[in-house]
């Protein structure tokens, strides 16, 4: 690992420098980079507000420290924090009018920079690096990615299973149609009985996936589901590893999933990941192909 850290720490070195953020103030505005990005964040919820707690989440900031950056900004004038009218237990903040001159001075500011930067590579140079920060953008956010143990009900499953959903919807030949999905997934892999883990990325869900028993020492991976903009990048395959991880800490050797036909990337993943054909074992309609793989047990979870 020496080799690749020595890389990544090497270009930590070379970009924060050269983009100013070790400078005192960012881009010329008079704040450090952490203030001038919660400027950002704000200003980019096109003026609707964004939730403090939504802040705190994306950013991964303390809260004591966000509170300290927002009070340095409503010092200033630039940004106002109320409470939410829709639900008065939480805090919105949005940028005052000053804070909108602000935030398109720092937009153009970056843009002129990133301008600056590229303007002495070729054209030929331009096109691999972006190529290649595309990628390193995409890797770096799958490694920090939050796997977390969340209701089936939880708002950020609900809006993982629904994108999963109307994909699959628009996917199968004949469409999809979830019926009482979420009275199941509650009842099957609720606390107590399975879990249900959701992947994020910046606050947002960007997987999910979830584990119910289907028998004894038997369980059965539900709604996987990766983004469509973060596949082929390893997430689906460090998900898929750590939900036979809980499920063996669930007590179960053996593990079941299906899949229909058109879903060729994630037969793909589990032939891979040592899942082999099994004759049918459930009445799903709309399934396919099913797959089985033992694991060794690791004794239940919570004992």
């Amino acid at each position: 690992m020496s080799s690749h850290t020595a890389i990544l720490r090497r270009f930590n070195r070379t970009y924060t420098q050269r983009i100013g953020a070790l400078d005192e103030s960012f881009l010329g505005l008079g704040w450090p980079l952490g203030v001038s990005r919660l400027v950002f964040e704000i200003g980019s919820a096109a003026g609707v507000g964004t939730a403090v707690r939504d802040l705190r989440e994306r950013l991964e900031l303390d809260s004591g420290y966000l509170s300290r950056l927002l009070r340095r900004l409503e010092d200033a004038g630039v940004v106002k924090v109320r409470p939410d009218p829709g639900d008065r237990r939480r805090r919105v903040a949005t940028l005052t009018a000053r804070g909108r001159r602000v935030w398109q001075e720092l937009e153009a500011r970056s843009e002129a920079l990133a301008q600056a930067l590229l303007a002495p590579l070729t054209g030929r140079q331009r096109a691999r690096l972006t190529e290649a920060l595309a990628t390193a953008d995409l890797l770096v956010r799958v490694a920090t990615v939050r796997l977390r143990n969340v209701s089936p009900g939880d708002p950020l499953a609900a809006e993982a299973v629904g994108r999963y959903f109307a994909e699959l919807d628009a996917r199968f030949p004949g469409g999809f149609d979830p019926g009482d999905a979420a009275t199941t997934d509650a009842a099957s892999m609720g606390a107590g009985a399975g879990i249900f883990v959701v992947a994020t990325s910046d606050g947002q869900p960007v997987a999910c996936g979830g584990v119910q028993q289907i028998g004894e020492g038997v369980g059965e991976i539900k709604r996987m589901w990766v983004h469509p903009e973060w596949r082929g990048a390893g997430l689906g395959s460090r998900l898929l590893l750590h939900l036979e991880e809980e499920a063996a800490r669930l007590g179960h050797t053996r593990i079941c999933l299906d899949t229909h036909d058109t879903l060729t990337e994630a037969i793909a993943m589990y032939a891979r990941a040592g899942y082999a054909p099994v004759e049918r074992y459930n009445d799903n309609p709309y399934a396919r192909h099913w797959f089985a793989k033992d694991v060794p047990r690791r004794g239940r979870a919570g004992r």
